[in-house]
């Protein structure tokens, strides 16, 4: 959880964006590095799929419970960026 592509798509979902093309191109990660941090937030319990078109099949990620109540913590660390990372 704590590399920095897992921490940006956190960061996206929590803005609102679900799905994969969206997620790549706000973050900048590179397609394999994002599938591979997906998998392992659903993993983890963070995140989870869900199928929003059948032809051809796709899936958007949304926060779980746990990937929501990370928020805060998400918060804080933007704030101690902006604060103390320039």
């Amino acid at each position: 959880m704590g590399d920095r592509w897992a921490l940006l798509v956190l960061r996206e979902l929590g803005l609102g964006v679900h799905r994969f093309n969206e997620i790549q191109a706000n973050t900048g990660a590179p397609r394999d590095s994002l599938a591979t941090r997906l998998r392992e937030l659903e993993d983890a319990g963070l995140i989870t799929r869900r199928r929003y078109c059948e032809h051809p099949p796709r899936d958007e990620y949304v926060l779980t419970d746990a990937g929501t109540a990370i928020g805060p913590v998400l918060r804080e660390l933007r704030i101690w960026g902006e604060t103390y990372a320039r």
